[in-house]
C-alpha cells in the first residue's frame, strides 16, 4: 500500500568527497557549517555517509558528526547515509542510533545499507559477496530488539547475541528505517517490507536514472506482501547541482574544482568515472578537459547540473515526471567543486529559486500578484482621484 507525498522537501547528501590534498580538520569542520547554512535557507534534512578508505570520503564514525551537528543546530533533521550494517555488531548499531534519537530529541533518521566501497570491507576481513545477506540478517536482529519487550538471542557466523535487550526505546514513536536504492530492487524491496523510506542515489548513473520509476513500484509490491504501507513523502532522490547566476559563472566556480573531483576523487575511487556515464559506450573527455567539457560529460546523467536556477528546475522537474513523483531532493555536499562563499550561494539559489517551484510556497504571492494586476489601472485611477481630491479639499481649506 502507497500513500501520496505533500509539499516536496530539499536537503543534502553528504558522503563527503573531499579531495585529499587538504587540511581534512577544515574539511571536518566547513562540512558542519554547510549543514548550519542549509538548515537557515529551509533545507530540511540531511545525510551523512560512513566510509573507511580512499581519502576522500573520511567521516568514518557518521554517528559522532551527526552529534556533533545535532548541536549545532536545532531544525534540520540528520541522517545515517548510510550506516553500513555488514561491518557492525547489530547491538552497537542499534543503540548508537537510540541514544542519537535521544540526543536530537527525535530529529535523527536512521538510513542503513549494505556498505558501498569494497575497500572498507578488505580492511575488517569482510567477503564483499556476503554483504546484502549479512544486511538482512543484521537488520531483522535491530528490528526485533527495536520492537520486542523481551531478549533477543541470535548465532551467526559473523556475531553473537545472548539475551540481548535495550536499556532505553527510541524517543521517536516507532521505527523508522530509510534504505539506499542504486540499480538492483535490494532497496525498494527492503523500504517495503518495513514500511521504510528510500534514498535513491540511482539518478547520478544512466542505468539507475532509468531504473527510477521501477523503484517505488517494487517499495509498493513488497509493501503490499508484508501488509505495509509506503509513503512517496519518504523517497528521496539524490542530484548533483552547482548553480549560480548564469552558466558562465557557474562553469567559472566548478573550475578547477569539478576537475580535482573527477581525477583525484573519483579517478582514485571504485567508483569508476563510468559509473556516471550517460552512455556507457561514450569516451571520456581526453584530457586536460576544460570544465565545460566535464560539465556536459556529466550532465549526460540529467542530473549532474551545473547552471543556473531554471537548468535546476528542469533537471528536477524531469525527475518528477519520470518517477512520478517523490518527497524529497537531496543536493549531494561536500564535493569541492566550488569554493565556501559559492557553494552557499549555490544552495542559496536552491532555496530562494527553484524549491518554491516545486513546494507550491509562491503560489499565493503568484495569485496575488494576479489578482493586482488584473485590476491593476483601476486601482491607479482611484489612487489618482483619491490625491487629486485631496489637492482640491486642502486648497480650498486654506484660500
Amino acid at each position: 500500500m502507497s500513500t501520496t507525498m505533500g509539499r516536496m522537501e530539499f536537503g543534502l547528501f553528504m558522503p563527503p568527497q573531499h579531495y585529499a590534498r587538504q587540511n581534512a580538520t577544515r574539511a571536518i569542520h566547513r562540512n558542519l557549517e554547510t549543514i548550519q547554512y542549509a538548515e537557515s535557507l529551509g533545507f530540511t534534512e540531511a545525510w551523512i555517509g560512513e566510509h573507511h578508505t580512499g581519502g576522500s570520503e573520511i567521516i568514518g564514525p557518521s554517528d559522532l558528526f551527526i552529534a556533533a551537528a545535532v548541536e549545532r543546530t536545532s531544525r534540520i533533521r540528520l541522517g545515517t547515509g548510510v550506516a553500513s550494517l555488514p561491518y557492525h555488531h547489530p547491538l552497537d548499531v542499534v543503540e548508537r542510533a537510540v541514544f542519537l534519537d535521544h540526543l536530537s530529541y527525535g530529529r535523527t533518521m536512521f538510513g542503513v545499507g549494505p556498505g558501498s566501497l569494497p575497500s572498507d570491507g578488505h580492511q575488517i576481513g569482510l567477503d564483499w559477496s556476503t554483504t546484502r545477506a549479512r544486511m538482512v540478517e543484521s537488520l531483522e536482529v535491530i528490528y526485533e530488539l527495536l520492537t520486542s519487550e523481551g531478549t533477543v538471542s541470535h548465532e551467526a557466523d559473523w556475531f553473537t547475541l545472548k539475551d540481548a535487550a535495550l536499556q532505553i526505546g527510541l524517543y521517536s514513536a516507532e521505527p523508522k528505517f530509510v534504505f539506499t536504492a542504486m540499480e538492483s530492487p535490494f532497496g525498494p524491496s527492503l523500504a517495503g517490507k518495513y514500511g521504510g523510506g528510500l534514498l535513491s542515489l540511482s539518478a547520478t548513473t544512466a542505468a539507475g536514472y532509468a531504473a527510477l520509476g521501477r523503484h517505488w513500484a517494487v517499495a509498493e509490491e513488497q509493501a503490499e506482501k508484508h501488509g505495509r504501507t509506503v509513503d512517496r513523502a519518504d523517497w528521496r532522490v539524490v542530484v548533483m547541482m552547482h548553480i549560480a547566476e548564469t552558466k558562465e559563472e557557474a562553469y567559472a566556480q566548478c573550475d578547477p574544482g569539478l576537475f580535482k573531483w573527477v581525477t583525484t576523487v573519483q579517478g582514485g575511487s571504485e567508483r569508476t568515472l563510468e559509473w556516471f556515464q550517460g552512455d556507457p559506450d561514450a569516451p571520456a573527455p581526453t584530457g586536460p578537459p576544460s570544465v565545460e567539457d566535464l560539465a556536459m560529460f556529466l550532465g549526460s546523467t540529467k542530473v549532474a547540473c551545473i547552471g543556473t536556477p531554471a537548468d535546476a528546475v528542469e533537471v528536477i522537474q524531469g525527475l518528477v515526471e519520470a518517477t512520478g513523483g517523490f518527497g524529497k531532493v537531496l543536493i549531494y555536499a561536500g564535493m569541492d567543486w566550488a569554493n565556501q562563499a559559492d557553494s552557499y550561494k549555490s544552495l542559496e539559489l536552491l532555496s530562494r529559486e527553484v524549491l518554491p517551484h516545486f513546494n507550491g510556497s509562491m503560489n499565493y504571492q503568484i495569485r496575488s500578484e494576479a489578482r493586482v494586476m488584473k485590476t491593476l489601472e483601476a486601482r491607479r485611477a482611484e489612487q489618482r482621484t483619491s490625491i487629486k481630491a485631496a489637492t482640491v479639499k486642502y486648497d480650498a481649506d486654506n484660500k
